[in-house]
């Protein structure tokens, strides 16, 4: 009410046109957009080194004695502070007294140690079946604001501490996640993007010889094939600053490979473009560097997140505990039916003329997990959610927390982060909730291993017989 008794109009009556038109500025043109960029990137460096060293890199914390005993190796702390004072020769640590702090490689050294001396029952390392492949997991939903990429990095990093070697790909052209691992990657060379057109290349160059012996003339190689015949995909791949995780990548110009490798399948229609990424990873012996393999999507099903899709062996699709996510989720559901079964239907057609075997993708596991979740208002959502999605849900569901929300302003992991920031028991409670999400991914990965394992003793088995 005003002071007539009269009751005030909303905001949006009474604007004068005429004044609005001299606020509105002058018109604005594509060159705008280029200037938005610039102040934009300057600003994206600056807040990006937030948490950096003075030169610009970031660089791993040091864990302390508490958290090396309580989250990194099973072991009682007087236990531990024994084994080191025994073994001058193994990592002391920095500090004084009984307050040591450890770099993750010194943590690593120390795991091993404890898994050759320690108690047999413990599990210092965590296991990993020899002689099969590292397992590939796509973080995917159409929809953006999921938590997807902190998700994947998260995992990445839960994975790094528990012991594993991890590669993380990333494939969004927003590059977020090489953002958050410290990477620098200044064009679409520097991506996924020539493994793509690698894959394509070599795909020509077969098709040549075959039609060389035909007599034909030679499909065309141009100057971007003929250098992606050049690239090795190790060399694409950069260190971090965690020790046991590397990055591939990524940056605006990856966008383009969404509009060159449909032209390439134009061009060549035997091409299987779903299966390029696959084979990056795959054909140089990538997969037996690392035990895990964690690739993050862009917000689409697109050229790029199809190829995420087909060399994954686990899909993990986040979402909100929201009726729109919900529902966006339902619809990505559909577009992954429509589009792998699609595939599998028109490749099948032509292999069953050839004589050839069906294709058929699958995965070993497909779970949704709800992020960012609030029990006090999100509770009965989320329970309607899971009824729907059943054995492909998760059971936890990744609380928001403060801590959550400090380590992303600061593009950093909640592991990153200094636990003495925090109150402890905040601390706690903000890398559980990563914690027990890890601890299922992990349960889905180790379940998985373990049936490939079983797999390959039987088929040893019948080629022995």
């Amino acid at each position: 009410m005003t002071s007539t008794g009269k009751a005030d109009l909303p905001p949006f009556f009474g604007l004068n046109p005429e004044k609005a038109a001299k606020a509105l500025g002058e018109p604005v043109d594509t060159a705008r957009f280029a200037k938005a960029a610039t102040f934009a990137a300057r600003g994206r460096e600056e807040l990006a080194r937030n948490g950096h060293a003075p030169d610009g890199h970031k660089r791993l914390r040091l864990f302390s004695t508490w958290e090396v005993c309580r989250y990194l190796i099973p072991v009682n702390p007087a236990h531990f502070r024994r084994v080191l004072k025994a073994n001058p020769e193994l990592p002391q640590g920095k500090g004084d007294g009984n307050s040591k702090w450890f770099s993750l490689e010194e943590v690593m050294a120390l795991r091993d140690h404890f898994a050759t001396e320690g108690a047999k029952d413990r599990e210092y390392r965590p296991w990993r079946p020899e002689g099969l492949d590292a397992k590939i997991l796509a973080v995917a939903n159409f929809k953006g604001g999921v938590g997807k990429t902190s998700t994947c990095a998260h995992l990445a990093m839960s994975a790094a501490l528990d012991g594993y070697r991890v590669l993380v790909v990333d494939l969004d052209s927003q590059g977020s996640l090489t953002s958050i691992m410290g990477g620098k990657v200044e064009d679409e060379w520097q991506t996924a993007f020539p493994l793509l057109a690698r894959d394509f290349a070599t795909h020509v160059e077969s098709e040549n010889r075959v039609r060389e012996a035909a007599g034909q003339p030679p499909l065309p190689l141009d100057e971007t094939l003929t250098e992606a015949l050049k690239v090795s995909p190790r060399n694409l791949i950069q260190r971090t600053h965690w020790p046991n995780i590397d990055l591939l990548g990524a940056q605006l110009n990856l966008y383009w490979a969404e509009f060159q490798v449909p032209v390439w399948r134009m061009q060549e229609r035997s091409w299987p473009l779903w299966d390029a990424l696959t084979n990056g990873l795959s054909d140089t012996g990538l997969l037996q560097d690392y035990d895990l393999v964690f690739i993050d999507t862009p917000p689409a099903l697109g050229y790029l997140t199809i190829n995420a899709l087909a060399a994954a062996d686990i899909l993990l699709i986040p979402l909100g505990a929201s009726f729109l996510e919900f529902d966006s989720t339902g619809r990505f559901f559909d577009m992954l039916y429509s589009t792998f079964a699609s595939i599998e239907d028109g490749e099948n057609r032509v292999r069953a003329r050839d004589g050839l075997p069906e294709v058929r993708f699958e995965w070993d596991a497909v779970r949704t997990l709800i992020t960012r979740f609030d029990a006090a208002q999100q509770t009965e959502l989320a329970t309607v959610i899971h009824a729907y999605f059943g054995d492909l849900m998760t059971t936890f569901r990744q609380e928001v927390t403060a801590m959550v929300g400090q380590a992303g302003e600061q593009v950093n992991g909640i592991y990153e982060a200094d636990y003495r920031e925090f109150n402890r028991d905040t601390y706690v409670r903000g890398r559980e909730t990563f914690d027990r999400t890890w601890a299922e991914v992990k349960e889905l990965i180790l379940g998985a291993w373990w049936r490939d394992l079983q797999v390959a003793r039987e088929e040893g088995a019948t080629d022995d017989a």
